[in-house]
């Protein structure tokens, strides 16, 4: 896949000289439009180009509300209010940024589930995917971060309980927390704090996202099947078969987005921040945005408050792990029966840890998180080695060109299979 030329073949004068001096055109060239792609890709696949999109947007909405925003704790709660009431369009900004970010953790928890189903960690991609758990890593810190800015209640209670959280982490726990405090409590100067890293990460995501494509495009894709390219029948151009496909995935993901934009633009927050945060006053009920609930679920398990911390961390950073906790030599859960169930038992988990995350940490709750919490970390340290020792896979078909035509069949010139009447060109 990485041994692809460079098919671009400048046409005028001036594009040959600039092509000689800096190869721009056709660095983009052969990365976007001439690169082969696994013609039986499905649109679990798209949901990378729909990250890009959400990262674009969400720091174009962002830096316009910062010229609006005033990162004070005296006065960071009105000056939200005057981008929602006297700035032009300044709701529709909030809403989107806001919304953008929980529509951005569904796109990439939907990237991540099919990453571990199809075994798109496996060699030679660790390093892809490795960059992939970093990116993850920052989005959650850059999420936490813009939630304490609008300066609720939840916001200020969310800051004190995570910042307080950090202080339990030996050594350097007491050093973290003043650092980010800036003072003996939370207050102005952690708001300051926050807002600068916020402006500032999600420009750092961003370089590692080039990173995370530039590994991509030396090692290749991942396909359903799991299995490499063997031909040029296996491959298609990116541009336009992956293009399309990635552009119609994105309107319709962006509807979706425009949904909770224009017709539910507050009912994944809470409405505590809608008060002006108070330290006097603690919610009945500390909750965080929904894409952390697994993690706030796991950390409540734990009776013990180091024990929580390193276990929430730990059910991040165990991901990273998953190219050398499998010991399959098949990729795809398709071919795969028993780990399959055991996958789809596993996101099963996951979901109950959010729903657990959002009640309150008592009784039968409690003892279903330990549970759930468990199995969570069981699936990497035992299910993922043994059943990869144990298991007897299907058997894998002879290309990725069979996995589109069925077995036996030619492809023409125009890319069809000879003798079918259409093959759909969304296959590519």
């Amino acid at each position: 896949m990485s041994g692809h030329g460079n098919t671009y073949v400048p046409k005028s004068a001036l594009a040959k000289w600039f092509e000689s001096r800096l190869p721009l055109v056709g660095l983009v060239h052969s990365s976007f439009v001439s690169f082969p792609v696994p013609r039986n890709l499905n649109y679990f696949w798209t949901f990378g180009a729909i990250l890009i999109a959400m990262l674009v947007s969400q720091i174009v909405t962002g830096v316009w509300l910062a010229m609006h925003y005033d990162p004070s704790a005296a006065n960071a709660f009105n000056s939200v209010e005057h981008i929602m009431r006297d700035v032009n369009y300044g709701w529709l900004l909030r809403y989107m940024h806001a919304n953008g970010a929980s529509m951005f953790f569904v796109a990439v928890y939907v990237h991540i589930f099919r990453n571990l189903y199809y075994g798109s960690y496996k060699a030679p991609r660790e390093v892809l995917y490795i960059l992939g758990v970093i990116i993850y890593l920052l989005m959650m810190a850059t999420a936490f971060l813009g939630y304490t800015l609008p300066w609720g209640q939840m916001s200020f209670w969310g800051a004190t309980v995570i910042t307080s959280i950090l202080g339990a982490i030996p050594v350097v726990g007491d050093t973290i927390q003043s650092l980010l405090w800036g003072g003996y409590s939370v207050g102005s100067p952690t708001l300051n704090r926050f807002f600068s890293l916020h402006y500032l990460l999600p420009f750092m995501i961003t370089g590692v996202v080039v990173l995370h494509v530039w590994a991509l495009h030396v090692t290749g894709q991942n396909n359903p099947a799991g299995i490499p390219i063997k031909s040029g029948k296996d491959a298609v151009a990116f541009t336009p078969y992956a293009t399309i496909k990635d552009v119609f995935a994105a309107v319709v993901f962006f509807a979706f987005f425009a949904y909770w934009i224009f017709y539910q633009p507050n009912y994944l927050g809470h409405a505590d921040n809608y008060v002006p945060a108070n330290p006097a006053v603690t919610p009945a009920h500390i909750v965080p945005e929904w894409y952390f609930l697994p993690f706030y679920a796991i950390l409540r398990a734990v009776p013990d408050k180091l024990g929580g911390v390193i276990l929430m961390f730990s059910a991040v950073l165990i991901l990273a792990l998953a190219p050398w906790l499998d010991t399959s030599r098949v990729r795809s859960c398709n071919y795969r029966p028993i780990y399959r169930q055991f996958f789809f038992l596993f996101v099963v988990v996951c979901i109950l840890l959010g729903w657990l995350g959002a009640k309150p940490p008592e009784g039968g709750y409690v003892i279903a998180a330990r549970l759930c919490t468990a199995y969570y970390f069981l699936h990497f340290l035992l299910v993922m080695p043994l059943v990869g020792l144990f298991e007897t896979p299907k058997a894998l078909p002879g290309s990725i060109l069979e996995t589109v035509t069925g077995p036996g069949k030619q492809v023409g010139g125009s890319g069809m299979p000879v003798g079918a009447a259409a093959a759909p060109s969304s296959k590519g």
